[in-house]
């Protein structure tokens, strides 16, 4: 039987803050545990689970397909490079400028999109993920051509004492626990109740006022901009940019990490971005010249016995043990109703006038 818990409750407050401080003393203490190599994969894991994130919110919240997203990942990715090159721009202006310019980007791929869903919109997402390495190799003056960009080495500051890479993965850390507490609220929000009215009932949604060519383009924008902040994070762990960096795999790789990870999940973005970082590394080490088909047939096998991800199965199995209920569910407990036991029959009185 499972145990019931209320949501809000003091009870639900505990637990939540328990796995808050578990998860942060877990995830502060990683750099400091394995080596420099290790730390540089986690540094990756978090730049790719902030891209995730971004994809799912598009996917898996309103219902739209982009097999682009290696573009606006490149946006991201070339913009901190050429400011940080040319300009000695800091991580938080890279940030912006190249947050700012994907959402942007966003915005310009979305507004044509309104136009085209499912296959015919995956057809032009794909258009634009093929054209990402032909349009970065065109421009030869600003992004290097097929030589990319060299980009400065992030350094640690001596007040840390911290080694350089720990001082980039906690970078990469607090950029990406900025990103996803953002996401949360934003689902959460009557902006993320909009968006899933969008993609379950785009009729209803319209006709419950809501517009939802302004949210498609919106979710559009907020999802290329996840990417090119994701980007400038993998500039600051590779130090180099070029446009092979950005082929057509890296966004099957991204819808990879949400089918594995489980579509609308706030969590699943890191399992995802866990499993296709670490998973093909393992293929290899088993057997170097098997290792893609290895990692397709683990990739088979979790779809299979997972349909809803990692993450989603984990919660559904949770759900099981401990289950969270409404306030009003609780309190709404059916009473059953005080007989009343019927008065004694008064005696009846002869009329005198008969």
């Amino acid at each position: 039987m499972a145990i019931e818990i209320v949501r809000g409750s003091g009870r639900a407050r505990i637990i939540n803050a328990a796995l808050l401080v578990i998860g942060a003393i877990v995830l502060i203490q990683l750099p400091f545990m394995y080596g420099p190599y290790r730390v540089f994969q986690f540094t990756l894991v978090l730049t790719w689970a902030i891209a995730v994130m971004g994809l799912n919110l598009l996917i898996g919240y309103n219902g739209q397909i982009s097999i682009g997203h290696n573009a606006f990942f490149a946006v991201g990715a070339y913009t901190a490079a050429i400011l940080m090159q040319r300009y000695d721009a800091n991580l938080l202006v890279c940030l912006v400028a190249a947050g700012g310019l994907a959402f942007v980007v966003g915005l310009l791929v979305g507004i044509p999109a309104l136009r085209l869903k499912g296959l015919h919109l995956a057809i032009v997402t794909l258009a634009l993920a093929m054209a990402t390495a032909a349009v970065l190799q065109r421009f030869e003056g600003l992004t290097g051509g097929a030589a990319g960009l060299a980009v400065p080495s992030v350094k640690a500051p001596s007040w840390t004492g911290l080694e350089d890479d720990q001082y980039l993965y906690f970078i990469a850390l607090i950029v990406a626990v900025v990103m996803f507490a953002l996401a949360r609220n934003i689902v959460a929000s009557g902006f993320g109740r909009a968006l899933v009215a969008v993609k379950d009932n785009p009729l209803a949604a319209e006709a419950m006022g809501i517009d939802a060519r302004v949210y498609k383009v919106l979710t559009f924008a907020l999802s290329g901009m996840y990417a090119g902040v994701a980007g400038v994070l993998y500039v600051l762990a590779i130090s180099y940019v070029s446009p092979e960096a950005f082929p057509l795999l890296l966004s099957v790789t991204f819808l990879a990490a949400i089918a594995v990870g489980g579509l609308s999940t706030i969590s699943g973005a890191v399992v995802g971005a866990i499993f296709v970082q670490f998973v093909p590394q393992f293929a290899s080490e088993v057997n170097d010249s098997l290792a893609t088909l290895l990692y397709g047939v683990v990739l088979i096998i979790v779809m299979i016995a997972m349909p809803a991800g990692i993450a989603g199965s984990v919660k559904k199995l949770g759900g099981r043990f401990i289950r969270l209920v409404d306030p009003i569910t609780v309190d709404a407990t059916p009473t059953r109703p005080t007989p009343v036991s019927p008065s004694p029959a008064e005696p009846v009185t002869p009329d005198p006038a008969t």
